[in-house]
C-alpha cells in the first residue's frame, strides 16, 4: 500500500482558506466593538480600530490563551485610569463572549486576558492543513513592492570563506521570507572585478608562475598556485588578475549553488566603470553643486548631508574611488532598474562606509529610507577546543566548502542563522557533528526524520490517512497535541515578523520550536500502537502532516532540506 499522503480536501474541509479568520483578529475585533460600547455608554470619546488592538500571548500558560493592554493605552485619552477601563471593557465582552472565548479576565494594572476552549486550535490546525505548504503561513506584507537584496559581493580573489558564506545565508533566507510575503525580490551579487585587488591577484599569478614568492600584501593561498598552473596568459597584471577573478568567481557559484543560494544578478563593477555611468554621476553630483575640487582631486560634499566628512570621489591620478563606483551602482539599482527599496548586506568592516553612501543616496534625489544596509558581525568558529582561523591574503582562510564537506550544506545553513547578523557569535564544529539533543541542527532534522518514519510505520501497517473531512481533529485535547497546534498557529505571525524585522532567525528560532513540540508530542501521544482508538489514531496522523508542513516550510525558509530520514 502506498505512502499515506494528504487528499484534497478543499471543497469538504471544515475550515477553508477563504472562511478562516484566525482567533486574534476575531478577539481583535471584539476588543474594538466593546470599547465604542464603553465609549458609547460612557460619553468617552474613545475610537479604536481593530487594527490599533495589540493582542499576545502571555508568556504564562495560566494567565490565558491571549492578552491585551488596550486599556493600559487608551485610558489617558478616556480621561480615566487602565484598570477602570479595563473592568468596563470585561463587563461589556462578558455579555457576549466572541468566539470560542470562555473566559475574560482583569489582570494587573488593567491587562485582559482570554482563556479560550480548545476549539480555537482545531480551527487553525484545520487552516494549516487546508492551505497547505503554498499558502499557508503567506501574509501580504510587501504588496508587491520591488526590492533588491544584495549580499555577499566578496571580491573574487579567492574561494568564498565561512564569514562571507554566513552572512550569505542570511541574504538568501531574508530573500525567501520577503518573497514569501509579497516582496517582488531580486538578489544580486556585485562583483568587484576592478581595481586594486584585481591588480595584486594578479601580481600574486604571475609571481607563482615564475617560482617566486608572492610580494608582500599580495595572495598566499594554494590556490593562486593552483592556477598558476593552468595560466598560459600575458606578464599584464590586469589581465593575469581577470582571468583568476572569472575561474574564482565561477568556484565561488559553485560553493554557493552547494548551499542553495542562486543569484538572480552576477552584477560587474567593471561593466560599471567601462559604461561611463561613473562619470554620470560624478556630473549629476556637480549639477547639484554637491562635488568640488582639491588638491588635483574631486570631492563629494558628503558632510552636509550627514557624513562625519567630504569624501574624494575621482584621485589627483584620475582613478575613481570605491564610493563613486558605489554611488554609480546605487544609481544603476534606483534609477535605471527601479527598484523600491534595496537591501545591501555588508560585513562589519564596511561600517565607515555607510554614512556615505545614504548621503550620495539622498544627493541622487532618492529617499534614504528606501535603503536599508545590514552590517554583519564578525563570525568565529572553533573545532572542540581549537580556533579556526579565517584570513585571505595569507592563505589561511577556512573555505566555506570546507565547513560544508565536514558538516553538511543543511547543517552549515542552520547553523549561520541560529544567530542575528548584527551580534558576534562563536561556534563549534565538533558540537555540530555530535548526534544528541544537544545538537540544534540534529534536533530539528531528526523531528523531521520522525515524521518520515510515522509515514512509513503507517505503510507497513496498512493504515490510510482518511480524507481530513472525515476526521474529528476535536480528539487532540492531550497538552502535547495542543501546543504543536499552538506553535503551527504562530508561524504566519513569525514570517510575517522576519520579513518586517529583516531578521529571518525568527524562523529558525521557531523551527527550533516546533521541533521540540514535536519530540514532545512523539514521545507522548502514540499514534500507531494497537491500544489507540482508531479516530485518534487519524486525528494525529493528520496533526503529524501538519507538522510536515510547517517543517517544510520553516526550513525551505532556511534553505535547508526536511530529511525523510537520518
Amino acid at each position: 500500500m502506498s505512502e499515506p499522503q494528504p487528499t484534497d480536501h478543499a471543497a469538504t474541509s471544515p475550515t477553508t482558506a477563504t472562511t478562516y479568520r484566525p482567533v486574534r483578529d476575531r478577539l481583535a475585533d471584539a476588543v474594538a466593538a466593546a470599547v465604542a460600547t464603553v465609549a458609547a455608554e460612557g460619553s468617552l470619546g474613545l475610537d479604536v480600530d481593530p487594527a490599533e488592538v495589540h493582542l499576545e500571548r502571555p508568556a504564562r500558560r495560566e494567565h490565558g490563551d491571549w492578552s491585551t493592554n488596550i486599556a493600559l493605552v487608551t485610558a489617558k485619552k478616556a480621561g480615566t485610569n487602565p484598570r477602570t477601563l479595563a473592568t468596563a471593557l470585561v463587563e461589556v465582552l462578558e455579555r457576549h463572549l466572541p468566539d470560542h472565548v470562555v473566559a475574560v479576565e482583569l489582570a494587573g494594572p488593567g491587562f485582559i486576558n482570554f482563556r479560550l476552549d480548545d476549539g480555537w486550535l482545531h480551527e487553525a490546525l484545520a487552516a494549516v492543513l487546508d492551505e497547505g505548504e503554498d499558502g499557508y503561513a503567506r501574509p501580504d506584507i510587501g504588496h508587491g513592492e520591488k526590492v533588491q537584496v544584495e549580499f555577499i559581493s566578496a571580491n573574487p580573489t579567492g574561494p568564498i570563506h565561512v564569514g562571507n558564506g554566513w552572512w550569505g545565508s542570511y541574504g538568501d533566507a531574508l530573500a525567501r521570507v520577503l518573497a514569501r510575503t509579497g516582496y517582488d525580490v531580486s538578489r544580486e551579487y556585485y562583483v568587484n572585478d576592478t581595481g586594486g585587488q584585481i591588480r595584486t591577484l594578479g601580481m600574486s599569478l604571475l609571481a607563482r608562475r615564475r617560482g617566486e614568492e608572492v610580494p608582500e600584501g599580495g595572495y598566499r593561498g594554494d590556490y593562486v598556485t593552483e592556477l598558476a598552473a593552468e595560466y598560459d596568459g600575458t606578464d599584464d597584471v590586469t589581465v593575469a588578475g581577470r582571468w583568476a577573478a572569472d575561474r574564482i568567481l565561477e568556484r565561488i557559484k559553485a560553493t554557493l549553488t552547494s548551499v542553495g543560494i542562486v543569484f538572480d544578478e552576477w552584477y560587474s563593477q567593471a561593466s560599471i566603470e567601462e559604461s561611463g555611468a561613473v562619470d554620470e554621476t560624478i556630473a549629476l553630483l556637480a549639477s547639484k553643486g554637491l562635488v568640488y575640487e582639491r588638491d588635483g582631486a574631486t570631492w563629494f560634499r558628503s558632510e552636509q548631508l550627514g557624513d562625519v566628512r567630504d569624501r574624494v570621489l575621482r584621485k589627483a591620478n584620475g582613478d575613481a574611488t570605491y564610493l563613486a563606483g558605489d554611488l554609480a551602482y546605487h544609481r544603476d539599482k534606483f534609477l535605471v532598474r527601479g527598484f523600491d527599496r534595496v537591501i545591501d548586506v555588508f560585513g562589519a568592516d564596511h561600517h565607515g562606509q555607510v554614512a556615505s553612501l545614504f548621503a550620495g543616496v539622498e544627493a541622487l534625489g532618492v529617499d534614504r529610507s528606501r535603503l536599508e544596509v545590514k552590517l554583519g558581525q564578525m563570525v568565529s568558529l572553533v573545532d572542540g577546543d581549537e580556533a579556526v582561523k579565517m584570513g585571505k591574503r595569507a592563505g589561511t582562510a577556512i573555505d566555506l566548502d570546507t565547513v560544508i564537506a565536514d558538516i553538511g550544506p543543511d547543517a552549515t545553513r542552520i547553523l549561520s542563522l541560529m544567530s542575528s547578523l548584527d551580534q558576534a557569535a562563536t561556534f563549534d564544529l565538533a558540537a555540530v557533528r555530535e548526534q544528541s539533543a544537544e545538537n540544534p541542527v540534529f534536533y530539528v532534522q531528526m523531528a523531521s526524520a520522525r515524521i518520515g518514519g510515522v509515514g512509513r510505520k503507517a505503510v507497513e501497517r496498512g493504515v490510510v490517512r482518511a480524507s481530513l473531512a472525515d476526521v474529528d481533529l476535536s480528539l487532540l485535547t492531550h497538552p502535547r497535541e495542543l501546543e504543536v497546534v499552538r506553535c503551527l498557529e504562530e508561524l504566519p505571525e513569525v514570517v510575517a515578523d522576519a520579513a518586517a524585522d529583516r531578521a529571518p532567525t525568527k524562523v529558525t528560532t521557531w523551527v527550533r520550536h516546533l521541533a521540540s513540540c514535536f519530540h514532545g508530542f512523539y514521545h507522548d501521544c502514540p499514534i500507531l500502537a494497537d491500544d489507540v482508538d482508531p479516530a485518534l489514531a487519524q486525528a494525529r496522523l493528520w496533526l503529524v502532516e501538519a507538522s510536515r508542513l510547517g517543517l517544510a516550510i520553516g526550513l525551505g525558509l532556511l534553505g535547508v532540506h526536511a530529511p525523510e530520514a537520518m
